[in-house]
């Protein structure tokens, strides 16, 4: 399998993004707080871009099953090798092929979806292997709401191979993207200090 320029750049840096301790834990106990008040456990839960499964591993005792997806062979290793509940799977794909044993209850992307190559593919993807009233629970960067010295910062970051390709939307695009692709959206808030990064809930709906 050919490797991407893309993965190529999370195999390299997938053990120092282990590593690194967290920078907010209360926003993050807090969100993984909110999502698992969505969930129930009949659910059958696919989770895209998983890195190295720390989220997986926290919200997989609320759920039947948790398949948790990555295109970075290296954050799989290492996600597989942290002791994890029995209805955990972490498996090697990319946002466009981590559907199999769908039609899901729900699906989540956290910090992911900025960094895929066609984002309304991806969305549509989603859309199409949900259950009818399932959810889409995202966590997405809107790096063209961020100020122009942090914008220009992560180009010349991305130029130099430390800072990796990013789709460059708003929040109000992305908020747009979502109803384009057919969600409505029931939940909308911000965790941690950075509105650029919000948290969004959307139901695919019934009829």
């Amino acid at each position: 399998m050919t490797v991407s320029k893309q993965q190529k750049f999370w195999n390299r840096i997938a053990g120092r993004y282990a590593a690194r301790p967290l920078k907010d834990v209360a926003a993050y106990d807090a969100m993984l707080a909110e999502v698992a008040s969505r969930l129930k456990p009949s659910d059958k839960v696919l989770e895209l871009g998983c890195g190295t499964g720390g989220t997986a591993i926290r919200l997989a005792p609320h759920v039947s099953s948790w398949t948790a997806t990555d295109f970075s062979a290296e954050m799989i290793r290492i996600a597989r090798d942290k002791p994890a509940e029995a209805n955990v799977t972490f498996r090697l794909a990319d946002a466009q092929n981590s559907y199999d044993g769908g039609p899901f209850d729900a699906i989540c992307a956290f910090n992911v979806l900025h960094l895929v190559d066609d984002q309304p593919a991806t969305l549509a993807q989603i859309f199409a292997n949900l259950k009818p009233g399932g959810v889409f629970i995202s966590k997405t960067w809107c790096f063209a709401d961020l100020k122009l010295r942090f914008r220009l910062l992560f180009s010349v970051l991305r130029a130099a191979g430390l800072f990796p390709a990013v789709t460059q939307h708003t929040v109000a695009e992305f908020r747009q993207s979502l109803f384009d692709a057919g969600f409505e959206i029931i939940d909308e808030r911000v965790f941690g200090k950075y509105r650029q990064n919000p948290y969004i809930v959307v139901r695919k709906p019934e009829a």
